[in-house]
C-alpha cells in the first residue's frame, strides 16, 4: 500500500474519530504520558498489504468496528449466571449488577436446555444443577423479578428450545409493563452448534431451522434492536476444536443462517445486524488475539462479497466472549484465577463487545458468591488499571499478531472450500444455500464430530506426552492449596420447583392451554410464522414441557449418525 493511500485512510478514520463520541475519561499511561488513539505506519512509510489491516471503523474491521474502539464505549460486562430456581437466581443477577455488571445471561439447568418441564422423569437429579430451572412464564417472572426489562440487554444461553423460552421473556416483559419493541439483548439459537458438538438439540434440522427463520423474521419485523442468533464458537472449542477449527466451523455456521435469511425474502442489510456470535478465549495469548482480528476481517469480506450486504453495521462481526471453561483444572484451582485474567485479556486486545469470564471453581461446581465476584472483578481490573481501553486494537501491525491473523484466516478458508464441497458446491443440494448444504451434509456424515475428535485427541497425546504443560497438572504439581468450598444445590430447589410447578398448572386454565397448544400444531402445519401461536400458549401458561412435546409429537426427535 503506498504512503498516499496510507495516508487517506488515516484521515478517513480521523473523520470518523473525531465525529464520534467518547468516554469522559483519562486516555493518558500510569505515568501521566499521552497516547494516541490509534498507531499505524509512520507517515512516508510504505506497507504490503496493509488494506488487510485498515483501521478501525472501516472494511475489512481487522482492528475493530468503531474508530473509537474502547474510548467511545467500553465491552459490556455480561457475567454468566444461573443456578437453583428462578429467586436464587434473580438474587445473583441483583448481586452482580450492584456490583457494576452491565448485563446479564442466563444459564439454564439441563431439563430446561432439552425442552422438558422439572417434574418430568428424565429430570430427576439435574433440576437446578448447571443453571436455573425455568417451566413456564412465571417462573421467568421471577428471574427478572425488579430487573426492569426495557433497561438492561439479557443474553439466553440455549438452543434447542430457544424460541419458546423467548416467547416467555417477552411475555415476562409484557408483565412488567415493557414495550416489547424496544427489548435488547441476545438469544443464542444456533442449532448448528448442538449437531456439531453440544449435542441439545429437539427435533430433526430442517423444523429447528423452519423456527430460526420464523425467528429472524419476528424479530427484523418486531424488535429490530434485538439480535435473535448468536452463532456459537464457544462450544465447538470447549468440545476440543482448534483455534482454526473454532472460528471456521463458527462462521461457516453464521454464513448458514445469512442463507436461511436470504431464502426467506428478508434483506441481508437489515437482518445480518441481527447475528452475534459467541466465541471461546483459551489460554495461547496471542493465537486468540489473531482468532478475533481473523474472525471480523473474514465476515465482513463474505458478506459482502458473497451475500451482497452494503452497509458497515451489515458487515460487522460483533461477538461475545467467555474465557475458556475447558482451560480450568481441578487441581490447584487457584490458578484459574491466572488464566482467567489472561483469557479475558486477550479477549479485550481482540476487541470483544462483552465478556464473561470464569470463576475459579467453576470446574468443581457452580460459582460460589465469593469466586463469582473475583470473576466480575477481573474485568474491572483490566478495564480500570491497566490502560488497554485507551488505545485501539494496540497489537494491530505487531509482525507476530498479523502474520497468526493470516494464518487463520488461510486455514479458516480451506475448511469453507471443504463443507462447501460436501454440500456439491455452490450446486447446492439444499434449497437455502451452498454452504447450508454443507453443514447439513457434514452433521449427517459426522464429519464436524469426526474433525473435533480427533484434534482432541492430538491435544490430550500431547498433554500426556509432557509435550504440552498445564500448571498442577502435569508440572509444578506441589501445593500447598485447600480444598475448596463449593455451591451445592439442596435437593430441595427440585421438590419445590415441582411443587409450585403442580400448583401452576392446577390454577390455569386448562381449556385455554389445550386450545392454544392445538393451536401451535395447526400453524407448525401451515408456512404461517409460528411465533405469535407460541406467546399465545405462553401466555396461558403452557409450559416449556409442553409446548416442546406437542412439537416432538408432530416433527419428531432426532439420533445422531454413528461415527467411529
Amino acid at each position: 500500500m503506498t504512503p498516499e493511500e496510507i495516508q487517506a485512510g488515516r484521515e478517513r478514520w480521523q473523520r470518523r474519530y473525531d465525529a464520534a463520541k467518547k468516554r469522559d475519561a483519562d486516555f493518558t499511561t500510569l505515568s501521566g504520558l499521552e497516547v494516541e488513539p490509534v498507531y499505524g505506519p509512520r507517515p512516508g512509510d510504505t506497507y504490503a498489504g496493509f488494506e488487510r489491516i485498515g483501521w478501525p471503523g472501516e472494511f475489512p474491521f481487522t482492528r475493530g468496528l468503531y474508530p473509537t474502539g474502547y474510548r467511545g464505549r467500553t465491552w459490556t460486562i455480561r457475567q454468566f449466571a444461573g443456578f437453583g430456581n428462578a429467586e436464587q437466581t434473580n438474587e445473583r443477577y441483583k448481586m452482580l449488577l450492584r456490583a457494576g455488571g452491565t448485563g446479564l445471561s442466563v444459564a439454564f439447568d439441563m431439563p430446561t436446555l432439552m425442552g422438558r418441564d422439572s417434574d418430568d422423569p428424565r429430570s430427576v437429579g439435574e433440576v437446578g444443577h448447571c443453571g436455573v430451572a425455568i417451566d413456564s412464564a412465571a417462573d421467568m417472572d421471577v428471574l427478572f423479578r425488579d430487573i426492569p426489562l426495557g433497561d438492561i440487554t439479557t443474553s439466553m444461553t440455549i438452543s434447542g428450545p430457544a424460541v419458546p423460552v423467548f416467547c416467555m421473556y417477552l411475555v415476562a416483559a409484557e408483565r412488567q409493563g415493557v414495550d416489547i419493541h424496544r427489548l435488547n439483548g441476545t438469544l443464542q439459537t444456533d442449532i448448528f452448534k448442538e449437531y456439531i458438538a453440544q449435542k441439545e438439540w429437539l427435533f430433526p434440522p430442517e423444523p429447528h431451522l423452519r423456527l430460526i427463520g420464523d425467528l429472524m423474521e419476528f424479530c427484523a419485523h418486531e424488535i429490530p434492536a434485538y439480535k435473535p442468533l448468536s452463532v456459537s464458537g464457544y462450544h465447538i472449542r470447549e468440545a476440543g476444536a482448534t483455534a482454526a477449527q473454532e472460528l471456521a466451523f463458527t462462521l461457516a455456521d453464521g454464513f448458514g443462517y445469512v442463507e436461511l435469511g436470504l431464502s426467506r425474502g428478508l434483506d441481508v442489510d437489515e437482518f445480518a445486524p441481527g447475528l452475534s456470535f459467541f466465541f471461546d478465549a483459551h489460554i495461547d495469548f496471542f493465537e486468540e488475539i489473531a482468532k478475533f482480528r481473523a474472525a471480523r476481517r473474514i465476515w465482513a469480506r463474505w458478506l459482502r462479497d458473497v451475500y451482497g450486504a452494503k452497509t458497515d453495521k451489515a458487515q460487522w462481526l460483533r461477538f461475545h466472549t467467555q474465557t475458556a471453561g475447558v482451560s480450568l483444572t481441578a487441581q490447584q484451582p487457584y490458578n484459574n484465577i491466572v488464566r482467567t485474567a489472561i483469557e479475558a485479556l486477550a479477549a479485550v486486545l481482540g476487541g470483544t463487545n462483552s465478556l464473561h469470564t470464569n470463576a475459579l471453581d467453576e470446574v468443581l461446581a457452580l460459582p460460589s458468591e465469593q469466586a463469582a465476584e473475583i470473576a466480575l472483578r477481573t474485568q474491572q481490573v483490566i478495564m480500570e488499571e491497566t490502560g488497554v481501553t485507551n488505545v485501539a486494537d494496540p497489537l494491530g501491525g505487531s509482525w507476530y499478531v498479523e502474520a497468526l491473523t493470516d494464518k487463520l484466516e488461510e486455514e479458516a478458508e480451506k475448511i469453507f472450500a471443504k463443507i462447501k464441497e460436501m454440500g456439491g458446491g455452490e450446486h447446492a443440494q439444499h434449497k437455502i444455500g451452498p454452504m447450508t448444504s454443507g453443514i447439513l451434509r457434514g452433521i449427517e456424515e459426522g464429519w464436524f464430530t469426526s474433525e473435533i475428535a480427533e484434534s482432541a485427541f492430538r491435544y490430550q497425546q500431547a498433554l500426556e506426552k509432557g509435550e504440552k504443560k498445564i500448571v498442577g497438572v502435569n508440572c509444578h504439581t506441589e501445593t500447598t492449596e485447600q480444598p475448596l468450598e463449593i455451591l451445592r444445590i439442596s435437593h430441595e430447589v427440585e421438590l419445590e420447583q415441582k411443587r409450585a410447578l403442580a400448583e401452576r398448572r392446577a390454577s390455569r386454565d386448562s381449556a385455554r392451554v389445550d386450545a392454544a397448544l392445538k393451536r401451535l400444531v395447526e400453524v407448525a402445519r401451515t408456512e404461517e410464522n409460528m411465533i405469535p401461536a407460541m406467546l399465545d400458549a405462553v401466555r396461558a401458561e403452557a409450559t416449556l414441557g409442553e409446548i416442546c412435546d406437542v412439537l416432538r409429537a408432530e416433527w419428531g426427535t432426532y439420533t445422531e449418525p454413528p461415527r467411529f
